[in-house]
């Protein structure tokens, strides 16, 4: 699964083309394996909505999520592709004043009502692919509105410390979770999270990299 066709250019570029397989779901070949790519469109409501119809619909041995992701963590540079094991829907609660509270401080969601774990979602159990242990396991935070601010950025560092951000990766791993199809989420990272600065931004990079990556866990 990806959010946009250019996050898996180069992946697609390297398999055989195999014809429709249903809305917005191409399959592929690839030695000898069936892969189907999933563009579900950009943030988690497209993301939750797409996956939970393909994952209903069609009994998988396993799925990705493969994407681009900004970085909080000082050693994860523009190029880095990181395995995220466990992420969290880092908006879902109330303000409260200067404060932030969680659905699950709020008592709406038990820290560990199915399929949250401590109030993340958790890879325990990731897809066997060998490759994946060669790649950096970080902590996520899924955002409808990307942090670009100094404020907000030292808020939500404070509040959870996360290593990246992205708009769709626990839509993606909830669903998984609810279908237990094993799975993983693999992000490049694209840029550091600061105050939007396009310019610095490494997207080309960060999406050959995560081709280079993805197939070698798909060749795993």
């Amino acid at each position: 699964m990806t959010a946009t066709a250019a996050e898996v250019g180069p992946l697609v570029a390297a398999m055989t083309y195999a014809g429709e397989a249903g809305p917005r779901l191409n399959r592929y070949q690839l030695a000898g394996h069936d892969v189907h790519v999933l563009t579900s469109g950009v943030g988690m409501v497209a993301t939750a909505s797409w996956c939970s119809r393909a994952l209903a619909a069609t009994r998988f041995d396993a799925a990705l999520n493969l994407g681009v992701c900004g970085s909080f963590n000082p050693a994860l540079a523009p190029g880095v592709v990181v395995h995220v094991v466990s992420d969290r829907l880092a908006e879902l609660g109330a303000e409260d004043g200067d404060s932030f509270l969680t659905i699950q401080q709020m008592r709406l969601l038990d820290d560990n009502e199915f399929p949250f774990k401590d109030g993340r979602l958790v890879n325990g159990e990731p897809a066997r692919f060998p490759r994946l242990a060669s790649l950096p396991a970080v902590t996520g935070i899924t955002v409808n509105t990307v942090h670009g601010s100094e404020p907000s950025i030292a808020r939500v560092r404070e509040r959870f410390g996360p290593d990246i951000e992205s708009m769709e990766g626990a839509a993606f791993m909830y669903c998984c979770l609810m279908q237990r199809v094993p799975f993983a989420q693999v992000r490049a990272v694209s840029n550091v999270v600061e105050r939007r600065n396009r310019a610095a931004w490494k997207l080309d990079q960060a999406i050959t990299a995560l081709g280079t990556e993805a197939l070698r866990i798909l060749e795993s």
